[in-house]
C-alpha cells in the first residue's frame, strides 16, 4: 500500500502554487517590460520604477514583486541590483529570470540601457508570439478531443438503447423500459465531461477582459426561474399539464434560452466596446506619437488622436477623452473614468503607460514610440489568436447537428423494427421518451456553447451567445429530423 506524506502533499501543492505564480508573470512580463523601457527612456531611475510599479494595480504580480524590491531595499538595505539579482534566482519563470539577470548586468556593464530595454522587449514579444501560436495548437487539440468525446459518447449512447431494449424484449416477450443508465449517461456523465473539458480550457486559455460579471449576474434569476420550473414538472403532479402543452424538448429549450439571452446581450455590448478598443487603441497612441513628433505638446498631441475617425464605440470614448483634456481634467483622473467604462487589459494597460510616460518623462518621442509599436504588436498578436480559433464554432456546429439527427434517426427507425411473437414493436416506451433523450441532447449542446465561448474569446461570458445559437440549431435539427423520417417512414408503410 502507497503511504502518504502529508509534507509530499504540502510541496506539490506549493509547486503547484509557484507554477500559477510563475505563468501570471509571464503574462504580464511584456507589459512590465515595456514600463521599464518607457520609463528608462525617460529617464527615471531603476529604484524609481520599481516604486512606480507598486501603484499598477493592473499587474497585480509583479506589484507584489515590487512591493517585495522595496521593502528589502528600504528596510533590509540591500541595494536594488542585489535584490534583483535574489529574484532572478528564486523565480521559475525563465523570462523573468532573464529579464531581471539581463537588466542587472546592463546596468552593472555601463551599456545603453533603454537599448538593451529595446532588444529584450522585442524578444519578449516574439516568444510571446510564438507562446500563443503554441496555445493554439493546444486548443485546436483540445476541441479535436472534445469533439471525439461527444462522438464516443454519441455512440456508446445509441449502443445502450440497443443492448437494452433488444435483450430485454427478447427474453421476456414485451415491450421493455428505458435503463436507467441511459439516464444517468445524457444527464450526469457527459455533462459532467463536458465540465471537466471546460476547466481545462480555462486554464488553457485566458481573456482580455477584466471584471466581466454583468453577463453572470443577468443569468442568476432566469436560472433560478426556469430551475424552480424544470423541478416543479417532474415532481408536482398538478404541474404535469405544462408537458401536455409544451413537449418537454421544447420546455428545455426555452428555459436554455431565458437562461441565455439576457446575457449574451449584455456581452455583446461590452464585447462590441472593448474589442473596438483593443482595435483602435494602437492607432490612437501611433497618432499621439507621430503628433508629438511635431512638436505638439502631450496633451495637444492626445486631442489631436481622438479626432481620428473610424474607431467604431471606442470613437465615444475618445471624444470624452478630448472633452475631459479641454475641460482641464488631469490624465490620471481620466485614466480612472476609462477605467469604468472599458474592461479590456491591454487597453487600460496601455493608457496607463501614455499617462506615466507624459507625467514622469514629459512624453518624449522616443517613449512613446516604444510604447505604440509593441502595442500594435500585443493587438496583432490578439487579433490573430482570435481569428484562427473562430473557426473552432462551426465544428460546434457539426457536432450539434450530427448528434441531434444521428440520434431522431436511430431511435425512429428502431421504432419500425419487429420481432416474432411480440404483440407490439420493442421500442414502444423508447418511442414515447423520445422527448426526454432530446431534451438531454439539447442540454449538452448548450453546455458546448460555454466550452466553445472559452475557446474563441477566452471567457465563459462569451458561451451564453453560442449556447442560445447551438441549442436553436439543434432543436431545428430534431424537428427536422423528426419529421422527415415520420414521413419518410410513413410514405414507405
Amino acid at each position: 500500500m502507497p503511504s502518504f506524506n502529508i509534507s509530499d502533499i504540502i510541496n506539490s501543492l506549493f509547486g503547484f502554487l509557484r507554477r500559477k505564480h510563475s505563468d501570471q508573470i509571464d503574462y504580464e512580463l511584456p507589459f512590465v517590460a515595456m514600463i521599464f523601457t518607457v520609463m528608462a527612456a525617460s529617464g527615471i531611475t531603476l529604484y524609481e520604477g520599481w516604486k512606480k510599479m507598486r501603484s499598477i494595480n493592473l499587474l497585480p504580480t509583479i506589484k507584489k514583486e515590487a512591493e517585495e524590491v522595496v521593502r528589502q531595499v528600504e528596510v533590509l538595505g540591500y541595494d536594488t541590483l542585489t535584490v534583483m539579482y535574489k529574484k532572478a534566482d528564486e523565480t521559475k519563470s525563465k523570462l523573468y529570470r532573464d529579464f531581471l539577470a539581463g537588466y542587472v548586468s546592463a546596468v552593472k556593464s555601463g551599456g545603453n540601457l533603454v537599448s538593451f530595454l529595446n532588444s529584450k522587449l522585442r524578444s519578449i514579444f516574439e516568444m510571446r508570439s510564438a507562446a500563443e501560436n503554441r496555445s493554439i495548437e493546444k486548443l485546436g487539440t483540445l476541441v479535436e478531443a472534445y469533439s471525439v468525446m461527444l462522438i464516443v459518447t454519441l455512440c456508446i449512447y445509441l449502443l445502450l438503447i440497443v443492448v437494452y431494449s433488444t435483450s430485454f424484449a427478447l427474453e421476456i416477450g414485451s415491450s421493455p423500459s428505458t435503463s436507467t443508465d441511459l439516464y444517468v449517461l445524457i444527464f450526469f456523465a457527459t455533462p459532467l465531461i463536458s465540465f471537466v473539458f471546460m476547466w481545462i480550457a480555462h486554464r488553457m486559455q485566458r481573456s482580455t477582459f477584466i471584471d466581466v460579471k454583468e453577463p453572470y449576474y443577468r443569468a442568476v434569476f432566469p436560472t433560478i426561474g426556469t430551475v424552480a420550473l424544470v423541478l416543479g414538472v417532474a415532481f408536482v403532479p398538478s404541474l404535469e399539464f405544462i408537458t401536455e402543452l409544451l413537449p418537454l424538448s421544447i420546455l428545455i429549450s426555452l428555459c436554455l434560452l431565458i437562461i441565455s439571452i439576457p446575457p449574451a446581450i449584455s456581452y455583446y455590448k461590452i464585447a462590441k466596446t472593448n474589442f473596438a478598443a483593443e482595435d483602435g487603441m494602437p492607432s490612437f497612441l501611433r497618432d499621439v506619437t507621430e503628433a508629438r513628433k511635431t512638436g505638439l505638446s502631450p496633451e495637444k498631441s492626445i486631442i489631436h488622436a481622438t479626432k481620428r475617425k473610424g474607431h467604431g464605440k471606442f470613437s465615444e470614448h475618445l471624444r470624452l477623452i478630448r472633452d475631459q483634456l479641454e475641460w482641464g481634467v488631469s490624465l490620471r483622473k481620466i485614466f480612472r473614468n476609462l477605467k469604468r467604462e472599458i474592461q479590456s487589459w491591454p487597453v487600460l494597460v496601455d493608457f496607463l503607460i501614455l499617462v506615466e510616460t507624459i507625467e514622469i518623462g514629459g512624453g518624449s518621442t522616443t517613449a512613446l514610440e516604444i510604447l505604440s509599436e509593441y502595442s500594435e504588436k500585443n493587438r496583432d498578436i490578439e487579433k490573430n489568436k482570435r481569428a484562427t480559433l473562430k473557426p473552432y464554432i462551426i465544428l460546434s456546429f457539426i457536432w450539434t447537428i450530427l448528434m441531434a439527427i444521428t440520434i431522431t434517426s436511430m431511435i425512429y427507425i428502431l421504432t419500425q423494427i419487429s420481432y416474432p411473437g411480440l404483440t407490439e414493436t420493442p421500442f414502444v416506451t423508447i418511442q414515447s421518451q423520445v422527448d426526454i433523450f432530446s431534451a438531454g441532447i439539447i442540454f449538452q449542446c448548450w453546455l458546448s456553447g460555454f466550452f466553445i465561448g472559452k475557446i474563441s474569446e477566452g471567457t465563459f461570458a462569451a458561451g451564453f451567445k453560442y449556447s442560445a445559437i447551438l441549442v436553436i440549431a439543434c432543436y431545428l435539427s430534431l424537428l427536422v429530423s423528426e419529421k422527415f423520417l415520420t414521413g419518410l417512414m410513413v410514405g414507405m408503410l
